[in-house]
């Protein structure tokens, strides 16, 4: 059997203390549960592998693919570099109340700590309520003392950069960077796979139990770059059907497609598998010449490498993200 066609797969949701019902109201994940914080939509997380939804394949984890498959799904280039683990970690996430502030550690200190991958993500927003905000970096260049000290007397924000957001705005999470996302934020987060996030305030709260979540005081230290810059938020500007890059690391590459029609995608010069996540109104992916299937906002496809050449559609102004590896 081949994989040759595009892949949807079961989202695994997860309940989180500052989690809503977005996920469910607006993008339609089925739950009765009012806290889903988190759509993992493709995950090679260890107990949480992601598993198809569709086609063929439906049933089978996206361990067993690659397993199967290895660079014809992956793409040759992925597979020399990452083997059988799938890089990337596809969510999409309900902020009803603040996330803690954290950050993630870089690939050095998450192999050397947790035999892991670091964690650098970004996020593109898909709908903010007034006056919803992100914590991203610092104000000005810090250092641990200062940072202690302010830790200590709660009063971190002072520090802190601070920016009010709207529906498409985009901001690169490199590993180090101090980082929560603000109430009412609903977004797309693309990042490397890993689960190791240092969580350094929690606001207080307390869970059902009485018991305050888990601080990472001491292992945050070395791992928090102090540096600020100018403007945290990542400028682009969308062309009408066309592919216009957005984010460009050497984790994941990230650009967004603003589809009112068609247009022909060819994807043969990646060399790598292709993800595409509807972010506003939907898409139609028509391949080997005729076959049809439908991206719905806020669901994600896997395009296997060996599937290089298709169409994209839409009837509507539609906003799809294309994420792949270089």
């Amino acid at each position: 059997m081949s994989v040759h066609y595009p892949l949807k797969f079961e989202p695994i949701l997860k309940e989180r203390i500052w989690g809503g019902n977005k996920l469910n109201t607006v993008l339609h994940k089925k739950t009765e549960k009012e806290n889903i914080g988190e759509s993992w939509e493709l995950s090679d997380v260890e107990g949480d592998v992601s598993v198809v939804a569709n086609g063929k394949f439906k049933g089978k984890s996206l361990t067993f693919l690659i397993d199967q498959y290895k660079e014809i799904l992956l793409g040759k280039k992925v597979y020399q570099r990452f083997g059988i683990k799938f890089p990337l970690l596809i969510k999409y996430i309900d902020a009803k109340e603040a996330l803690s502030i954290q950050l993630h550690p870089n690939d050095k200190l998450a192999k050397e700590r947790h035999n892991s991958f670091g964690k650098t993500e970004m996020w593109y927003v898909m709908q903010a309520d007034e006056n919803a905000n992100l914590i991203v970096g610092f104000k000005k260049n810090s250092n641990k003392e200062e940072y202690l000290k302010h830790l200590e007397n709660k009063s971190l924000l002072e520090i802190l950069n601070v920016d009010k957001v709207k529906k498409g705005d985009v901001y690169f999470i490199p590993t180090g960077r101090i980082h929560a996302i603000g109430a009412g934020v609903l977004l797309a987060e693309i990042q490397q796979t890993s689960d190791v996030t240092y969580r350094i305030y929690d606001w207080d709260r307390k869970d059902d139990q009485g018991n305050e979540r888990e601080l990472h005081t001491e292992l945050a230290l070395d791992a928090i770059d102090y540096n600020a810059i100018d403007n945290y938020a990542t400028s682009y500007k969308p062309e009408l059907n066309k592919s216009k890059n957005i984010v460009d690391c050497q984790y994941f590459t990230t650009n967004i497609i603003n589809l009112d029609g068609s247009i022909a995608i060819n994807n043969e010069n990646k060399d790598s598998f292709v993800i595409y996540m509807a972010v506003k109104g939907k898409a139609t992916i028509i391949y080997n010449d005729a076959k049809e299937v439908i991206i719905n906002e806020g669901e994600t496809v896997l395009m296997p490498a060996c599937l290089s050449k298709f169409q994209l559609k839409s009837e509507e102004k539609s906003e799809v993200l294309e994420v792949y590896i270089k």
